[in-house]
């Protein structure tokens, strides 16, 4: 008696299906059914959250446009004043922030 009983069709591009055998390939399976099987009870998705990432994003324009002015202020008076640098140092600050929040959340992905 056949052990599985209920069929599951899905539908693939041929692309995808090239995919699919490449990776069966990998992980050293032979059988289609049996790799699909595989990866959809046991395998699983990692759902990436790029918010942290948007925000460094934008932390990072607003440094650089800064380092710019005090760059171009430092070459006309020579001098760039203790202030801006500390400046510098509290936006800078503002970017380890998410950054370890994005360091972490890759820490604990199980593997």
């Amino acid at each position: 008696m056949r052990k599985y009983t209920d069929r599951i069709r899905i539908y693939v591009t041929p692309e995808q299906r090239t995919l699919i055998e490449e990776k069966m390939k990998q992980a050293g399976i032979i059988n289609m059914s049996a790799y699909i099987r595989k990866m959809a009870i046991d395998g699983f998705v990692i759902r990436v959250n790029i918010d942290d990432l948007k925000e460094l994003t934008r932390l990072t324009g607003t440094i650089s446009r800064n380092i710019n002015q005090y760059a171009k202020r430092a070459n006309e008076s020579g001098m760039v004043s203790e202030n801006e640098i500390a400046e510098l140092k509290d936006e800078l600050e503002k970017i380890y922030v998410p950054l370890r929040g994005i360091y972490q959340r890759l820490l604990d992905i199980p593997f």
